[in-house]
């Protein structure tokens, strides 16, 4: 999947070089596939986020949505020109699309970016997926994978999905897109986020620091730690009880980052079980999971967060189970059944 998207954003780089459309990025690789566990006993899916970046003369404006209704934090990707002139001549530079949209235009053939992809001046999820996809059939031949691979576009509209067979096994691969925050690990992205997400908003992803922990933790721990054959056991388990994935995965993280080191050892792998399961009574007990990235001050330093991440307090991951007493009681007899 890393070569394949590689390969993908090299031909892409050609291709899109003089336009006015998204500078993409290498994408990057997250999520249980990437991390080494996965619950899915099917077919396996890898999700790589691409980020892009705005091209020359344009710029990118992070805005925080008001919509109280939603839940977490979303954000809007406002595009704007940027002045290319000389401070001297300023409006003189023909190549500027602040000052001489129309010139550009004509000189370049090529339309801004605010023509292309955008709604109301803000980045569309829906128009960039759209955009992408085209690229992705348009150049899949160019790329040695065509050779012994088929590739299917699958439908989506808020990410790029593709499946790769090759008449003895298949993959997917999910391509989400993405603004860094500053130079952050954190990204707005166009994943989805309950129905009906408008084709503006971007949602705040930490599934890439995410990643980064636990690859950092896999160079702290014993060399027979079995602390993913531990979540990914427990994810398929409680995946069948209903239970969201992301929660045993946030409740793991939390372990690892206060169960010494050496507890990690295979030997000890019962009494690893143990543990995530009783602290996932705890925290269905007290409907309360503390998010693991979001306002954590005790990461490693080499987890990148924005000031406000780090100084936020963490979002409570079972919030909508003290809201909803039902779904606490279905919650808590869905704990006992396993």
């Amino acid at each position: 999947t890393t070569a394949l998207m590689h390969n993908f954003i090299t031909v892409l780089g050609r291709v899109l070089s003089g336009t006015f459309y998204p500078v993409l990025q290498q994408a990057i690789g997250f999520g249980s596939a990437f991390e080494g566990w996965t619950a899915h006993e099917e077919e396996v899916v890898y999700h790589v986020l691409i980020p892009l970046t705005p091209p020359l003369g344009h710029i990118f404006h992070l805005e925080r949505a008001t919509d109280q209704q939603r839940p977490g934090r979303n954000f809007r990707v406002r595009v704007g020109l940027e002045c290319r002139c000389p401070r001297e001549h300023q409006g003189v530079n023909m190549l500027c699309f602040q000052h001489h949209p129309d010139v550009v235009r004509r000189r370049t053939q090529q339309p801004n970016l605010l023509d292309l992809l955008c709604t109301d001046s803000y980045l569309d999820v829906k128009k960039t997926v759209c955009w992408f996809c085209a690229l992705v059939r348009a150049t899949w031949r160019r790329l040695p994978q065509s050779r012994s691979w088929q590739l299917v576009l699958l439908p989506s509209k808020r990410s790029c999905n593709l499946r790769l067979t090759n008449g003895q096994e298949s993959f997917q691969v999910k391509v989400l897109f993405g603004v860094q925050r500053r130079t952050s690990d954190i990204f707005i992205s166009s994943r989805h986020r309950g129905a009906h997400t408008p084709s503006t908003m971007w949602p705040e992803t930490y599934a890439v620091a995410e990643t980064k922990f636990l690859r950092h933790m896999a160079r702290q721990l014993p060399q027979d730690s079995s602390h993913l054959k531990c979540l990914q056991l427990l994810a398929i388990v409680l995946a069948r009880k209903d239970f969201s994935i992301h929660s045993i995965k946030t409740i793991v993280m939390h372990l690892l980052h206060t169960v010494p080191v050496s507890q990690w050892q295979k030997r000890h792998f019962l009494l690893q079980l143990s543990d995530a399961l009783e602290q996932l009574r705890l925290s269905l007990e007290e409907k309360h999971l503390e998010h693991f990235i979001v306002g954590n001050q005790r990461l490693p330093e080499e987890i990148r967060l924005p000031p406000d991440i780090r100084r936020a307090k963490p979002p409570n991951l079972f919030h909508s189970l003290a809201q909803d007493p039902a779904a606490h009681s279905q919650a808590m007899q869905a704990y006992l059944d396993l």
